[in-house]
């Protein structure tokens, strides 16, 4: 099957990330969540992300408008069951994420492709509320989405060979690179990412060095484009942590099991970017 409609469930940084990108890319694209005040901040995040583009002469102003054209938005369910493929992008919680798949399997139509972009969970498990397990899939892509070529393709233990070729097509043919993974807990990056984030925090909460020290010294001797912590705070200081918890569930290793310093800033509410303080101050 050839993917020709897709919609969003999720208006957050990677809900709305992927519906700029693919409306960038001439597609509509319906985007849901639970209320509307939610659906105006996504938007208009998208909006200050394109005038971004827009102000560096990297999009002419004809083409924001279409972009954001291209963008619906609704609070209701049935408004995103008619694609060929929906991708739920919210919060990392298995049961919340189970709770809108049986919801969607009972809304779309047969030959609707249900995907995650989860970094961790299982989508075999979230596959297992649905009626349609061969038609559920891990598609997670990378923040921040509109730039990131990355496409990592989760087949869970009942996809099918079929739905995994239309997804890996799909990605290819809107411009990015698709790899294939084998359920397992973290897949490729995220397994490896975490591990080296934590063992970043470790050195800081030991006084070893700097953040600044820390993410330079990864930059100019590892040839990363951003530290670990930098990296961290983009990601969101709580989804980190949420992330490192459960790898550490998963896999039982010490290396994903997240230091308390994490914890203590989720508490004193310092998750990174999108609360303007973290490992640095974005006032």
């Amino acid at each position: 099957m050839a993917i020709q409609t897709v919609n969003l469930l999720g208006a957050g940084l990677m809900g709305m990330g992927i519906a700029q990108y693919l409306s960038q890319q001439g597609m509509s694209v319906t985007v849901r969540d639970v209320d509307q005040p939610t659906l105006e901040k996504g938007l208009e995040r998208t909006r200050q992300n394109l005038k971004g583009q827009v102000e560096r002469g990297r999009m002419t102003q004809q083409d924001m408008d279409k972009t954001l054209a291209n963008i619906k938005t609704t609070t209701k369910m049935e408004g995103i069951a008619q694609a060929d493929l929906v991708i739920e992008a919210i919060f990392e919680d298995m049961e919340v994420k189970k709770k809108v798949f049986a919801e969607l399997d009972a809304l779309c139509p047969p030959r609707t492709i249900l995907a995650t972009n989860t970094s961790i969970l299982s989508p075999t498990e979230i596959g297992s509320a649905t009626k349609r397990p061969p038609q559920t899939i891990g598609m997670h892509w990378f923040n921040p989405a509109p730039v990131m070529k990355l496409i990592e393709v989760t087949a869970g233990l009942e996809t099918s060979e079929d739905t995994l070729q239309a997804v890996m097509d799909f990605a290819r043919k809107v411009g990015k690179t698709p790899v294939r993974v084998n359920e397992a807990p973290g897949g490729i990056t995220s397994r490896i990412l975490c591990a080296m984030r934590n063992a970043a925090v470790d050195i800081l909460a030991e006084g070893v060095a700097s953040a600044e020290d820390i993410d330079t010294a990864m930059k100019l001797g590892a040839n990363f484009p951003m530290g670990p912590l930098e990296l961290i705070d983009l990601v969101g200081v709580d989804i980190a942590t949420i992330n490192s918890d459960n790898l550490y569930k998963e896999i039982g290793h010490d290396k994903y099991r997240p230091n308390a310093l994490l914890r203590k800033m989720v508490r004193a509410g310092h998750l990174g970017r999108k609360s303007g303080r973290g490992f640095y101050s974005y006032k």
